[in-house]
This record gives C-alpha cells, sequence and structure tokens, in this order.
C-alpha cells in the first residue's frame, strides 16, 4: 500500500495544472519516512487523491508524478510507457539515416528523471532521480524485451561538476547493465554521417543528440562558404559542414582531447582533416587573434556548453554570451550568418535573445533573426513542463 503524503495549495495547484515535480516545502518536511524509490499517494490537505509519485526525499525534487491515476509501479506499466516512447519516435522524428537518438526522454516521455539514449545496437540509461535506481533491473528488462539491444549501459551523472576539471575526458562514467560491451569507440549514424561515441569514457558520449536536426539545417546552409565553429567539442557540426561542401571548416575548442576526436570524425567519414583548421584555445581568445589577423568568415556557429569543464576558459554562460557574439560579429561578412545556440535550462529564449540584442549594440551592428528552433522531435515536452523546452537555436543575419 502507497503511504498518503500531504502536499500544500501550491503544489496542489502545480499537480493540477500538469506538472511533475513536487518541490521541498514544509509541507513535504512532515511526509512519513521513506526511501529513494518508493511509490507513495499525493493528496492535498483535505486527504483528496491527486497523483501517484516516485519519492526522492534528498532531492530538491522530493518526489516526481508518474499517474495523475493510481498504479503498480512494475513491468507492465514500464513497459506501456517505454512503447509510448518508441511509438513517438517510429511515427514522428523523421530519424532518415540516424541510428543515435533519444528513446526516452524524461518528463517528456511521463517517465519523470529517466533518459534512454540509442546509440547504433546500444542503448544508455540515464537516472536523473535517485528513485529510479531501485527499479533500474525492471526498466532494463522492458527494454530488452521491447528493443533487443546488443548492450544497456548506465551513464552516471556525477553530483558535483567540478569533478570534471580532472580528467572528465577519459575517466569512466559508464558501465554496463547487460548484454555485450560496446566496441571503444562506438561508430553510430546521423544525418548520414558517421561519429564516434563512448559509452564507457567522459561525463558525455561525444555526440549531443539534441542538435542533430539543427545539423541537418546547417548542411543546406554552408556549400562554398567558409565556417567558424566555436566551442566545436568533437566536431559534429564542423564534420556536418565539411560534407555538406564549406569550402573551409574552423573549429575552437579548448580541449585538445576533444580536438582529437574531431580529426577522428572527419578521418572516419573519409574527410581530410588537413584541409581544415583546428584551433586549440580560449574561444574568446581565439576571436581576438582571427580578428587581429583579419579573418573573415560568411557562418559562425557558437554553442557553447552550460559550464565550462576547463578553469581556464573565460566564458560564462549568463553574461558571456553578449561578449561572444560581439567578438564574433568583427569575424562575419555583410549578410553572413551567426548561429547563436545556448542549452542552460536557467535563461530563457526572451532572456536569451537579449544578450544577442546586447552583443550586437556591443559590435555596433545588426542581427535579424530569420529562424529560431530547439531540440528535435525525439525530445519531446509536456505543454504543461517548460523546464523542458532548454535548447535555443537562434540562426542571425548580419545587416
Amino acid at each position: 500500500m502507497s503511504k498518503a503524503c500531504t502536499v500544500g495549495p501550491e503544489s496542489v495547484r502545480m499537480i493540477e495544472l500538469g506538472h511533475p515535480w513536487i518541490i521541498a516545502d514544509s509541507y513535504t518536511k512532515k511526509w512519513p519516512a521513506g526511501e529513494a524509490g518508493d511509490l507513495v499517494e499525493l493528496v492535498d490537505p483535505a486527504g483528496r487523491f491527486l497523483a501517484q509519485a516516485l519519492l526522492d526525499p534528498k532531492d530538491r525534487i522530493v518526489a516526481r508524478v508518474l499517474s495523475r491515476e493510481r498504479m503498480r509501479l512494475d513491468r507492465g506499466w514500464v513497459k506501456e510507457r517505454l512503447q509510448r516512447a518508441i511509438t513517438l519516435r517510429r511515427d514522428h522524428a523523421g530519424l532518415i539515416d540516424t541510428d543515435a537518438y533519444r528513446l526516452v526522454n524524461g518528463e517528456g516521455d511521463l517517465l519523470p528523471g529517466l533518459t534512454v539514449d540509442r546509440y547504433g545496437d546500444y542503448l544508455m540509461v540515464q537516472i536523473y532521480c535517485s528513485g529510479w535506481r531501485r527499479h533500474l533491473k525492471l526498466v532494463t528488462q522492458a527494454l530488452e524485451e521491447l528493443l533487443e539491444p546488443a548492450g544497456i549501459y548506465e551513464k552516471g551523472r556525477p553530483q558535483n561538476t567540478r569533478e570534471l576539471e580532472s580528467g572528465g575526458e577519459g575517466k569512466k562514467y559508464g558501465h554496463l547493465l547487460s548484454g555485450k560491451p560496446a566496441p571503444e569507440p562506438l561508430l553510430v549514424l546521423e544525418n548520414g554521417l558517421s561519429f564516434q561515441v563512448s559509452l564507457e569514457r567522459g561525463l558525455n558520449t561525444g555526440l549531443f543528440l539534441d542538435q542533430r536536426k539543427n545539423r541537418r539545417d546547417l548542411m543546406a546552409r554552408v556549400q562554398g562558404k567558409r565556417f567558424l565553429n566555436l566551442f566545436s567539442y568533437t566536431g559534429a557540426f564542423s564534420v556536418a559542414a565539411a560534407a555538406a561542401g564549406a569550402s573551409l571548416v574552423t573549429s575552437v575548442d579548448a580541449s585538445p582531447g576533444y580536438m582529437e576526436q574531431a580529426r577522428s570524425n572527419f578521418s572516419v567519414n573519409r574527410m581530410n582533416h588537413k584541409r581544415h583548421e583546428f584551433l586549440v584555445g580560449d574561444c574568446l581568445n581565439v576571436l581576438d587573434d582571427l580578428a587581429r589577423q583579419k579573418k573573415c568568415y560568411d557562418v559562425v556557429l557558437m554553442d557553447p556548453p552550460s559550464f565550462s569543464t576547463t578553469s581556464k576558459s573565460r566564458f560564462t554562460t549568463r553574461g558571456g554570451t553578449a561578449d561572444l557574439v560581439a567578438a564574433a560579429m568583427k569575424l562575419l561578412k555583410g549578410g553572413g550568418l551567426l548561429i547563436a545556440s545556448s542549452n542552460h535550462q536557467k535563461v530563457d529564449l526572451a532572456d536569451y535573445l537579449k544578450e544577442l540584442r546586447r552583443g550586437a549594440l556591443q559590435a555596433g551592428g545588426t542581427l535579424q533573426v530569420v529562424s529560431l528552433s530547439g531540440q528535435p522531435e525525439d525530445f519531446p515536452y509536456p505543454v504543461t513542463f517548460p523546464e523542458g523546452r532548454y535548447l535555443k537555436y537562434a540562426i542571425c543575419v548580419k545587416g
């Protein structure tokens, strides 16, 4: 029998509006003792049933709503939710020449705190709510029955991002839950291009799946153009641009390790990386150097991480975007494209556009937004969960 946990008026209102999170407050402090993974009943102060939720008592989000109806967290329920997510991708995601994508997007697929990504014949599970730890075997068994993957991995998330300062690229965060080990690196396909990923090493796998559609869009814009890719990571946007016929691709990143992976991604697509430029350094410093050299580009893309894993980096998401935009505009020809992207959940679109405006004014120029997009169809979010719309991707023309 599920424990009854009383929530206050604010949480009642949020549940009725369809929001899946219960934030710790004076009401949750009075809940009966429980452990992460308990299925609890949420009730209003009058005792009226509201929802069933997964408990995570030590987290700021102390419970995540699984259903507005009474349910059992068993294999049948998990399989039904997973099948719904699989069907959405099959029917709506347009995954042509692609075998790397998000299969379960947490709250967006009514499985809050749980994500599953597909990488070729392998699956990668990530837990953002300790409540799922107890039910992980249930999830992996259901995934095996539905998809028969070669193997299922879990990649842990360090509690302290400072851990990333020391060997974030090579450290093993992933481990095999079931099936056979994946090749290291594993080759996957996105938009007809091959990319190397690691299901064991590094905090991330080496390919950000939520930019797939934006990379496809970029490919239609860069033929014969000079393309500058800032915060290039392992070079996925650079590879896409080169494959689409960009005359020059310049990749900039603070990490020598990521730059080596970028060169490898060129090689696995049978492209000569020596025809393009790979610059290791802080992006703002490199932009200053390129401006001194009077370099000029037709398309500049900036897709900084939401936090920097190198202590030397001058960039910070809040306040740094305007400086970056101003510096990039100096290198951009008139009529050229500035593409600005951010995955920072706490910066909404209106505030982000203000940063772009500040940067344009700082540079003494103008930017016209011709396209605004976010994450692709395999990263859905409920209309009741605005936090799920995190990716901002603005394509602007320099006036």
